[in-house]
């Protein structure tokens, strides 16, 4: 594993960023959309411009992956750019109503500490102490407790719900726990959810957007419940109708999502900042049964290729080539390290990262390195735990007592239908030790 310690420029190897070239940071991450669902990754049934225009005037990954198959754990490692094992208890999404849901989580929500800790959420801190204005608009999903909310991190304004499955129109969890909040106080708003997220941002932009900014829009879009944008229920949704829609539907809050795209790039425009904005796009994890992450196997919540190979563009006209297709491994921490070498943070102390600078690889024009990433998740008495190393990639999930193992070749069985794991006992051993230690390296402290 390559770690680094946070320091200006990320320590000796990498150049110090001068403040005439310190680009603002536009973040745009999806809720639950698939590899397949994007027009610029072969979606037919989808109309998405923006994402596809990003995509033509910057660069698309096609071996992009999420620290995780849910969305908690994913924002934790953004956050840290870590792995998120190191935290402890967000090895899941946070219930809704702030629940626990395996063994760890259930523990620190006994306590009310069932969150991410500020202190554990360097990123943000280091922008700031750069001279960024900080902001999130969207879904926060890392702690309902007060000493977890966006302020408590660094973040200078913060907008959008809490948790997670939040109705599109009445702004509350199936439960009826309201979880909107302005700052650090709740808030009641009228309106589609994704519209309002898609005005604050470009509110935040239109008064920032004459310093360095650093824009986090976590859409909640295309999660459950599956609302469109033009027909609010007369009541809101409830815990048995939260899974159920149509695939109609999940398009038109794709396709909404898009739009809101498109108007957040427009402020950037009329502000005569997009030169000098990186914008990321991407996804918390793949989708679910009624999105697509064609052409991979699993959905959400797995740790087969579609539960974790997500959509991510990148743009940044004049220093990334445009109309670029890569296949660099990278995965969301690696976001983490690229945005806090861009901004020339100063170190906030010891801890490492484990993500890389893949902007800078990008710059330089490396040619793909061989990457060795891991993956648990967990929730109740189930596992999953995978090692890609290389090409080849090995995968366990343990429900109880019952454990099921794979190992697959992913340059010749993207769909991974092929297990390799009779023909190859000796390298599912290596892969078993690799995962101990890694286990052991990453292991939490609280």
């Amino acid at each position: 594993m390559t770690r680094w310690i946070l320091f200006l420029g990320l320590g000796i190897c990498m150049p110090a960023i001068a403040d005439g070239q310190r680009p603002n940071v536009l973040l745009i991450m999806a809720d639950d959309l698939g590899y397949g669902d994007v027009g610029c990754y072969g979606c037919r049934d989808i109309r998405t411009p923006n994402i596809d225009k990003l995509a033509l005037q910057g660069v698309r990954f096609t071996n992009f992956y999420a620290n995780a198959p849910e969305c908690s754990p994913t924002r934790t490692a953004l956050l840290t750019g870590r792995y998120q094992q190191r935290v402890g208890g967000l090895e899941c999404a946070i219930g809704l109503g702030n629940v626990g849901r395996y063994d760890d989580a259930i523990r620190l929500r006994a306590d009310n500490q069932l969150g991410l800790p500020p202190e554990e959420s360097l990123v943000i801190k280091a922008l700031k102490k750069a001279g960024y204005a900080t902001g999130i608009v969207g879904k926060w999903h890392l702690g309902y407790e007060p000493h977890f909310l966006p302020l408590k991190h660094g973040f200078d304004y913060a907008f959008g719900p809490l948790g997670g499955a939040v109705d599109y129109f009445y702004h509350n969890e199936p439960s009826g726990y309201r979880t909107l909040y302005l700052n650090d106080k709740p808030i009641q708003r009228e309106g589609y959810l994704t519209d309002l997220i898609t005005s604050e941002a470009v509110k935040f932009i239109a008064t920032h957007g004459n310093k360095p900014f650093f824009l986090y829009v976590p859409f909640t879009a295309p999660h459950t419940p599956y609302q469109g944008p033009d027909h609010q229920p007369e009541v809101p949704v409830s815990l048995e109708e939260l899974n159920k829609g149509s695939r109609d539907t999940f398009i038109k809050m794709v396709e909404r999502l898009d739009d809101g795209i498109g108007a957040i790039l427009q402020i950037l425009r009329e502000k005569g900042v997009t030169k000098n904005t990186l914008v990321i796009f991407t996804s918390d994890n793949g989708a679910n049964r009624i999105g697509r992450n064609t052409p991979f196997s699993g959905h959400k919540s797995s740790l087969f290729e579609g539960g974790i190979r997500v959509p991510c563009v990148m743009r940044w006209p004049g220093v990334l080539a445009g109309g670029e297709v890569v296949d660099h491994v990278a995965i969301t921490m690696d976001l983490s390290a690229s945005i806090v070498r861009l901004a020339g943070a100063q170190s906030l102390g010891d801890r490492l990262f484990d993500g890389i600078d893949i902007i800078q690889a990008l710059r330089e024009k490396s040619p793909p390195k061989k990457r060795t990433l891991f993956w648990r998740a967990r929730r109740g008495e189930r596992t999953w735990r995978a090692v890609l190393d290389g090409p080849i990639k090995y995968i366990s999930r343990r429900d109880g007592k019952l454990i099921r193992e794979y190992l697959f070749d992913l340059v010749q069985d993207p769909g991974e239908k092929s297990n390799l794991l009779t023909e190859r006992p000796e390298e599912v051993e290596r892969f078993k030790q690799l995962l101990a230690h890694w286990e052991a390296e990453v292991r939490s402290q609280r």
